[in-house]
């Protein structure tokens, strides 16, 4: 017989016995072993559906799907050509050259990637899950991936629910649902059955996968298992949701694509030039051309720049893991420097998820409770000093020690940690019981006699407690209204009095001004048993004229480290907003604690925002950053709304209902010890201690990675400006300057095939890598984020390039022109050494133009040896500049000649140019900021 849950009716509206039977399972004895293994054979097992694993070619081949790495492979096609046409004579150092960085760059992705999925199946469970189900009526433990529909499920304190379930039996069973609705409360079960269907937060009589039991038992027969949960309607959006490139992705690809543009024109119209300005009378002369073509197109295009991001985004995630945030993604580290919003969930984002008794209200005043989460370590005070009032202590005393009477949570340490079991609401008078001196003692003098649990309709518990000379008293701890219902005087020092109408009225106006400040409240009472000896069996009518002692305030605190973090966020410029399925007052206290809001901010909640329309929406999360009772598709709603508004989105969480929205972000950020695999699986980047102050710091770092990015770009791309500029107007000005054929060549040309790819490899990659690690130079922290329209070379930095390239250009061909005779200036050297010479200066501009490019206005003398790779880098160039013009063999192969002091003096005076005319520029730019028009806002407006 096949059985299946109907699919048009809601568990939760039918009756238990209904859907067993409809299940064709006794809930008395459970499934046979052999029907649980025919329907497990049938349904598939109790997993969510995973993604199938890519292939290792596959992943080797993405890291080659990219504009310039194309760009970078028709080069060597060409270089290959032209090689092929002149003879195939020698080996084709073009094109290996080109190749070698084209593998280099894919291998370092390969890398990083492998490495990062490492680390993230690193942060997940090694123990699979289990559950205790009833079968052939004995109580069996099976691993959870084979629970089928039907099973009886045996729920205990501390157990993670292994499927969806509908209730049978509940007794003061109460689950934690914080990782799939985000309710950080507790919620009360019940078996009854519901009238109608209700939000998933609302279904009483329903268990689901991923929540865990914190108090009572139950037992439930499983109703959904895999995908069908409402943990895989989840996973079925986030299958569904789209993930964009990052910003730099686009940024890099909209650069490769003019990259490519221009150096197809700058190749073809040198051919042109050059052909026309030269005899070309043979087909050596031909090859000749197009191999300088290839060479130009080769100096155009910094070839080192995708394997150079690639080492500096590495080098950029393994700091973060330093500090416990493993990115799965290389190009995520940039997209956290350019967010311009945190969306964060609340409980155990950005508080502890510990539930936390901060104030005691009694007859005689208040107590303040310092200290946070179950480490049990604080003090208690009165008016921000230390509590000294007798009475104030005693009642206060009384309290916590109720608290921890009327109670079944434990709390234990194990290798410095404190743990929690139970209710944490419960462990919270655990915790503040030893932050007031005596009262643990006080608690242990008793042992209890009796118990009537706690229930959603009662909104209390009781115990008997015996603590022989010191008497014998029924402890109860509940809702303060009800309680107060049920007393009759009240706990005034050592003294008990009246509950008359005006304490009673002071009583509740303590309750509701701690309700009001986003407290949750839970009164204590007792009363002393008279003749122990006679007292029967605990019961409700037990729970009559007690004496009112005081209202504990708890609250899930906000991690300590958070408003620091979101005030380093807010300086920079990053809005930081909360996005929770708690309640609304709960919500606007923790935002306003952590400086997310202004006193009195309103949370907007999940139902209101389903009344809005899209463009509404959007006006919403304009101006408010608490938003309270969301459900998932809200959380994806708010995050759709501030990316059509031109927001880069980070989103944290730690909840299966946070995964869409993680997916849909611009970056999702999950929690590595509280978050769930779903979460894990969605996110880009995983915090693996949990620290929201480790976003901040990851905001920071990807600024600071950015503005090296743009660093090394203005560095090569300015450079290679310098070197296109050269060999264009040395071909174009030849007989001006004074650049005349010799006997050995075919055509003129101010610098040979082989010593621009020279230049290529000795000043692109060693001193950009140095470049992409150099350090924090200004603030990155004291400036708004870079808005998405916003472009990586921006005008002024093309103006900057161009600039820096003519210059390169200039001091190069007037290098030559000292040197050779006629042009400008009379020299008396040959071509060779004035090509030599030329080739020096141009080498040499480039390596002053490194630390030009270390900052767009900022002089290249501030903050000179911060960096040492780059004098590294700069020396190293240098020695091997100097090697290719004195060895004989390097000469052979690059064209050179040695040079005398007088010539590597001239080429070293005449390269320095570039620095004292950039810092002309710079100059003058900081002038114009000065006089109150910013660079960015004329370019803007340009």
């Amino acid at each position: 017989m096949e059985v299946t849950v109907d699919a048009t009716r809601d568990p939760s509206t039918r009756d238990g016995a209904e859907v067993a039977r409809h299940l064709a399972v006794d809930p008395a004895t459970g499934l046979a072993s052999a029907e649980a293994e025919r329907r497990l054979q049938r349904d598939g097992p109790n997993e969510l559906r995973a993604k199938a694993p890519v292939p290792m070619w596959r992943k080797v081949v993405r890291q080659f799907q990219d504009p310039l790495i194309y760009l970078l492979l028709v080069a060597v096609a060409i270089s290959t050509a032209a090689w092929l046409a002149e003879g195939a004579t020698g080996a084709p150092i073009d094109a290996l050259v080109i190749s070698a960085i084209v593998a280099l760059n894919g291998a370092l992705g390969f890398i990083q990637e492998s490495r990062a999925e490492a680390a993230v199946k690193a942060l997940q469970s090694m123990t699979a899950a289990t559950s205790t189900v009833l079968r052939e009526g004995q109580l069996r433990t099976v691993p959870s991936r084979e629970l089928v529909c039907g099973d009886i499920l045996v729920l205990n304190e501390g157990d993670a629910v292994g499927a969806d379930a509908r209730l049978l039996t509940a007794a003061a069973l109460r689950l934690s649902e914080a990782s799939l609705t985000g309710e950080s409360e507790p919620v009360t079960k019940t078996a009854a059955t519901l009238p109608d269907h209700l939000p998933l937060g609302d279904r009483k009589d329903m268990v689901f996968r991923g929540t865990s039991v914190v108090q009572g038992v139950g037992r439930a027969v499983v109703t959904a298992t895999g995908m069908d949960t409402e943990v895989g309607s989840i996973a079925e959006m986030l299958e569904a949701t789209r993930e964009d490139p990052s910003p730099l992705q686009k940024e890099i690809a909209s650069v490769s694509r003019l990259l490519g543009l221009t150096v197809i024109v700058i190749a073809v119209v040198v051919m042109i030039v050059t052909a026309l300005v030269n005899e070309i009378s043979t087909f050596g002369h031909l090859v000749t051309v197009l191999l300088l073509g290839v060479s130009l197109a080769v100096a155009a295009v910094p070839e080192g720049l995708p394997a150079i991001l690639s080492v500096v985004l590495a080098i950029g995630v393994q700091q973060l893991a330093r500090r416990n945030a493993v990115v799965k993604k290389l190009h995520s580290v940039e997209t956290l420097g350019s967010a311009t919003v945190i969306a964060s969930d609340k409980t155990g984002t950005l508080t502890k998820n510990e539930m936390t008794i901060q104030c005691i209200r009694t007859a005689s005043g208040e107590v303040e409770l310092t200290g946070a989460g179950y480490r049990p370590e604080g003090t208690a005070l009165a008016g921000g000093r230390e509590l000294s009032d007798p009475a104030l202590t005693r009642e206060a005393g009384m309290v916590l020690a109720g608290g921890c009477l009327a109670n079944n949570a434990q709390l234990t340490s194990r290798d410095g940690e404190w743990q929690i079991q139970g209710d944490p609401t419960e462990a919270a008078f655990l915790v503040a019981a030893h932050k007031l001196a005596g009262t643990v003692d006080r608690a242990r003098q008793f042992e209890r006699r009796g118990e009537i649990p706690f229930t959603s309709e009662r909104k209390m518990m009781s115990t008997l407690v015996s603590g022989g000379d010191a008497g014998t008293a029924v402890v109860v701890k509940g809702a303060p209204d009800v309680l107060l219902s049920r007393c009759v005087a009240v706990q005034v020092g050592d003294e008990v009095v009246p509950l008359d109408p005006v304490r009673r009225a002071a009583a509740s106006a303590d309750v509701e001004e701690l309700s009001a400040q986003a407290f949750r409240t839970l009164g204590v009472a007792y009363r002393w048993v008279d003749d122990p000896d006679t007292c029967g069996p605990l019961d409700v009518a037990d729970e009559q004229n007690l004496v009112y002692v005081g209202v504990a305030g708890i609250i899930d605190p906000p991690r300590p480290e958070v408003a620091q973090a979101v005030a380093e966020a807010r300086r920079a410029g990053v809005r930081v907003m909360m996005i929770t399925g708690d309640h609304p007052t709960t919500a606007a206290r923790i935002a306003e604690d952590l400086g997310i809001v202004g006193r009195g901010a309103p949370a907007v909640t999940g139902a209101e925002l389903d009344t809005l329309s899209p463009g509404q929406l959007q006006d919403v999360t304009a101006t408010t950053s608490v938003y309270a009772r969301v459900a998932p598709r809200n959380k994806l709603q708010i995050v759709d709304a501030l990316q059509a508004r031109g927001e880069v989105v980070a989103m944290t969480g730690d909840g299966v209902n946070d995964a869409p929205a993680l997916k849909s972000a611009d970056i999702g950020v999950a929690m590595g010890i509280t978050g769930t695999q779903v979460t894990k699986e969605a996110a880009k980047m995983i915090l693996a201690d949990d620290n929201f102050a480790t976003i901040v710091a990851a905001v920071r770092q990807g600024r600071a990675i950015f503005d090296n990015i743009k660093k090394f770009l203005r560095y090569l791309l300015s450079s290679n400006m310098g070197e296109v500029f050269t060999v264009f107007f040395g071909v174009v000005f030849a007989g001006f300057i004074g650049i005349t054929t010799t006997s050995g060549e075919a055509i003129v040309v101010p610098l040979l095939a082989t010593q621009i790819l020279w230049i290529n490899l000795v000043t692109d990659s060693g001193p950009a890598l140095a470049m992409g690690v150099d350090p924090e130079i200004d603030d990155v922290m004291s400036r708004p984020p870079r808005r998405p329209t916003d472009r990586l070379i921006d005008r002024e930095m093309w103006r900057g390039i161009v600039f820096i390239g003519l210059v390169m250009g200039f001091a190069t061909l007037l290098t030559m022109d000292i040197f050779l005779p006629g042009g400008l200036v009379e020299g008396s050297d040959s071509l060779d050494v004035a090509r030599t010479a030329g080739f020096t200066t141009l080498v040499f501009a480039q390596f002053f133009n490194v630390f030009n490019s270390r900052s767009e206005t900022t002089s290249a003398f501030r903050h000179l040896f911060s960096n040492g790779w780059l004098w590294a880098s700069v020396g190293l160039g240098v020695a091997l500049q100097i090697a290719v013009v004195q060895l004989p063999l390097l000469q052979t192969a690059f064209g050179t000649v040695s040079m005398d002091l007088a010539h590597w003096a001239v080429a070293l005076a005449m390269a320095s140019t570039v620095l004292w005319f950039d810092e002309l520029r710079k100059l003058a730019l900081r002038a114009l900021r000065r006089s109150g028009t910013p660079a960015t806002e004329r370019t803007s407006r340009s």
